[in-house]
């Protein structure tokens, strides 16, 4: 015949003499309390499952947006303003050199976004004229004229395709600190 140990109840903490071996709570009361618990989880998880399944691609965009520019802001966090010069401190912005709202296929190119301290990006509107005499100096002359040339070209992106960059953009966060 097999001995039955005592066990801790997993509601109250009290120990107790099961009477089968898959009894895990001491009385009716605490299976109740287990079992509302229980449904809490099971709720909570189902939940987050049906917001990814309505997640948008805009919802996508906005999360790949928010990843991009972290990413912009471990890169760029020793560097000086690429507009002014000066040093960005604690909080600054991922300033677009080409905006987002005229070319939206450039939201995502890290040749187009960089470092930007708040005065230049909010209260100069990206201080655009020096942004350009800066950048030069920041990437090639093949990455400036590349970055001219992509402003006309579409981009089409699937959410397979945001979803990706958002991983991608993730682990270059994760190489980055």
């Amino acid at each position: 015949m097999l001995k039955i140990y005592e066990r801790k109840c997993l509601v109250c903490k009290d120990k107790f003499t099961p009477k089968n071996s898959t009894q895990i709570v001491c009385s009716p009361s605490c299976a109740v309390e287990y079992m509302k618990k229980q449904n809490a989880k099971n709720w909570k998880q189902e939940k987050k499952e049906i917001k990814i399944k309505l997640m948008s691609k805009s919802d996508y965009l906005n999360i790949l947006q928010k990843v991009f520019n972290t990413y912009i802001r471990q890169r760029d966090k020793l560097k000086p303003c690429i507009s002014c010069g000066k040093n960005l401190g604690k909080t600054f912005h991922a300033g677009h050199f080409f905006s987002v709202g005229a070319y939206p296929n450039l939201r995502f190119n890290e040749n187009n976004v960089h470092g930007q301290c708040v005065e230049c990006n909010l209260h100069k509107h990206g201080n655009v004229k020096e942004y350009d005499l800066r950048l030069q100096n920041v990437i090639s002359d093949k990455e400036y004229n590349e970055l001219l040339e992509m402003r006309h070209k579409p981009l089409k992106l699937s959410v397979d395709d945001v979803k990706e960059l958002i991983a991608i953009y993730k682990q270059k966060i994760k190489e980055l600190k």
